[in-house]
């Protein structure tokens, strides 16, 4: 069933289960944002990366990927000049049906992914694996970069963890996006241990290494 939302084109990918701040400073997507507090919970709206093109400007946007992520609005603050700085957590995948006329801003039809697990002995087998690996490569990146890179406690369970894996590695874009595009928590947790292997030996081969994406985080309840 296909729902219309408002649109946010990013030059990065948003994940479910993951908390995402932004900082809203483009006149069309402080009326999103407005819109969005005159209306009813749940106030959401789609992140989707930009395939072509940049985010700021009115024709800055040439093309969009196909899969993106419902951002939930967890928190709102408006400043007096009417920027906004947003606390937003993603929920569910979709897939872009069609795209509405962008004035003010963007909407878009879409319709809701299915979350799967894939083999679910299989996923739950291949979760220690890839928390050692993920950890191997953390702490690779803080030897290499000179940044501290640390995540206390990784998620136990395959959806969440294959996500904050593809949020923190260090990648370019559509990289990612295939990420978000794997159809279930097995096959995404398969190309990152592929995707993890490959990325540590680059670092030791490379005497500077990128800082790592990690605006993004895992969402909790408390």
């Amino acid at each position: 069933m296909g729902i219309r939302l408002p649109l946010f084109p990013l030059g990065s990918v948003l994940y479910p289960g993951l908390v995402l701040p932004l900082h809203i400073f483009e006149d069309r997507y402080r009326l999103l944002v407005a819109d969005l507090l005159a209306g009813p919970e749940p106030r959401q709206f789609g992140v989707i990366a930009i395939r072509q093109g940049r985010e700021t400007g009115v024709d800055g946007v040439s093309s969009l990927y196909e899969t993106g992520c419902i951002a939930v609005l967890r928190r709102t603050e408006k400043h007096p000049d009417g920027r906004f700085d947003l606390v937003t957590v993603g929920t569910d995948r979709f897939r872009l049906m069609s795209l509405a006329e962008p004035a003010p801003y963007f909407r878009g039809d879409v319709e809701l992914l299915p979350e799967g697990v894939g083999d679910v002995a299989a996923a739950t087998a291949a979760v220690p694996s890839v928390q050692r690996q993920f950890r191997a490569y953390l702490d690779l990146l803080t030897e290499r970069s000179q940044t501290q890179v640390s995540i206390s406690e990784l998620p136990d369970e395959p959806v969440l963890l294959s996500y904050l894996v593809a949020a923190v590695v260090v990648v370019d874009l559509p990289v990612k996006q295939r990420l978000l595009e794997e159809p279930d928590a097995l096959r995404r947790l398969a190309a990152e241990r592929s995707l993890l292997t490959t990325e540590m030996r680059m670092m030791r081969s490379l005497t500077v290494t990128a800082a790592p994406e990690l605006r993004y985080t895992p969402y909790s309840q408390n």
